[in-house]
């Protein structure tokens, strides 16, 4: 599977509906223009009226049923993009020029946001040159220090994302510095029990092992030189990260050191979240778009 693959597949059954908050951005519209003309989504645009239509206008683009704008100011356009996916109107909910914050304090609104009780967790999924497949990572964008029950729910987040899009069977690494257990390192003891807990049953559809280092979790070469063995090894598809310092490290370094194309979501809503950053491309964005699209499709 590509990144690619995603947007020009035709397998969803409807078209799903994106609501974005605070569509007045370039990039933003650029990616909406984008999925758009490829078939991938309509979209409700919430924010300054005046500022979308212009944009919309530069790029050749008219209001109508599958590009509504909805006006709303910088106080509550994250409330009425939240409000059009929580009342049925929307699929997937979508960042635009607004802060983070501003955006999950709308999801997590008791009477009209998106809680399920679940984690959120960031899964990102990188097409790295070199690799005959998606990497998956997670979380580089919310859980800053995650305990063992949040890590046992990141992995389910992740896994339920990487199967959408058509993994049967995840191979799950859940990283450490070393691949041994240590009592002195939170890490690995996380990792151990994690993978008791997937032989268990306790957390079901993939295959988790560790504690793996990041060059055992990718490379069978790696693997097999320190004798390490196991479905998992050299093999994965998840990698977990134990803090998000390690996770935001890796993304970056793997946009930028390994010119990695990539989309990403937050899982654990009623709903997929397309988080990207304000730095990211339109073409990261689209990406996100259709990973959201097409991971809700098969849910």
């Amino acid at each position: 599977m590509k990144l690619e693959q995603l947007l020009n597949s035709n397998s969803t059954d409807s078209k799903k509906v994106v609501a974005v908050a605070a569509a007045e951005d370039e990039e933003v519209i650029l990616s909406v223009k984008q999925a758009y003309e490829k078939g991938i989504a309509s979209f409700i645009l919430a924010g300054n009226k005046e500022k979308i239509q212009f944009l919309l206008r530069q790029h050749e683009l008219k209001e109508g049923e599958d590009l509504q704008i909805v006006e709303a100011n910088p106080e509550n356009t994250a409330m009425e993009a939240v409000k059009a996916v929580s009342g049925g109107q929307a699929d997937i909910l979508m960042k635009g020029h607004i802060p983070t914050a501003d955006l999950l304090k709308a999801v997590l609104h008791k009477e009209n946001g998106l809680r399920t009780g679940k984690v959120l967790s960031h899964v990102a999924a990188f097409e790295v040159p070199g690799f005959d497949r998606l990497i998956f990572l997670t979380d580089s964008g919310m859980n800053i220090v995650p305990d063992l029950q949040q890590k046992a729910q990141i992995i389910e987040n992740a896994v339920q994302v990487a199967r959408g899009i058509g993994v049967a069977m995840p191979k799950v690494a859940v990283l450490a510095a070393v691949e041994s257990v240590n009592p002195n390192m939170q890490a690995t003891l996380d990792a151990s029990a994690l993978a008791m807990m997937n032989r268990r049953g306790q957390i079901k559809g993939c295959i988790v092992d560790g504690p793996l280092a990041l060059d055992n979790a990718i490379s069978v070469k790696a693997a097999e030189h320190k004798g390490i063995s196991g479905e998992v090894a050299g093999q994965a598809d998840v990698l977990v990260v134990p803090a998000i310092e390690t996770g935001n490290a890796l993304y970056k370094s793997l946009i930028y050191f390994a010119n990695a194309k990539v989309g990403a979501v937050v899982a654990g809503a009623r709903a997929p979240i397309v988080l990207t950053s304000r730095a990211d491309t339109a073409e990261s964005k689209l990406y996100s778009i259709a990973l959201a699209v097409y991971s809700l499709e098969k849910i």
